[in-house]
């Protein structure tokens, strides 16, 4: 989020600067195609990970995802550098049902906890078991695909660009009411 954030703060900036009459609707949209097209274009080359292909794939869909969300937000003029947006995120990718369980999940993330029995690189991995969890359909969904794959070798690219570029564009249409709402 510290890393993404600058840049989207930075493009809606920019973006308004340079299209002075756009709505905040138009730039969300415009944020929304820019994230799609990247997570089509990274879940086709991770189709060049053999068997590393899922979590290529789920990684550069999950990057798609968080630059999307922060990229909507300063659209509709949220500052996405808030600590909040990294609530948004989770709630809108589906990793926590409400903002008040995802705000209580981050509390219990980034706590320094000294008397937990828990070492931080286990608690890192927790983390990030969380956060892929919503994203483990696709991975399901590549073994199927890597099944029929072997008899048409150009299905794996076409699939994983496809399949990434259509979960970006369902979180782009969430993202995009829950700002316009806000």
């Amino acid at each position: 989020m510290r890393a993404i954030g600058p840049q989207a703060r930075d493009w809606a900036a920019q973006t308004r600067a340079t299209y002075p009459a756009a709505t905040a609707d138009g730039l969300a949209r415009l944020a929304a195609q820019r994230f799609v097209r990247w997570a089509g274009a990274g879940g086709a080359l991770s189709a060049a990970f053999g068997l590393l292909t899922p979590v290529a794939e789920l990684t550069a869909t999950a990057w798609a995802q968080a630059a999307l969300v922060l990229h909507v937000a300063a659209a509709y003029g949220h500052d996405p550098l808030d600590e909040e947006r990294a609530v948004d995120l989770l709630v809108l990718v589906g990793v926590h049902p409400s903002a008040e369980v995802a705000r209580a999940a981050l509390a219990e993330a980034t706590a320094v906890d000294l008397d937990s029995e828990r070492a931080p690189g286990l608690r890192a991995a927790e983390a990030a078991w969380r956060l892929a969890m919503p994203l483990s359909n696709q991975s399901r969904g590549w073994a199927a695909v890597r099944m029929f794959a072997r008899r048409l070798p150009g299905v794996v690219p076409v699939a994983a660009a496809v399949g990434a570029a259509a979960a970006v564009q369902r979180l782009g249409y969430r993202a995009r009411a829950h700002y316009r709402a806000a």
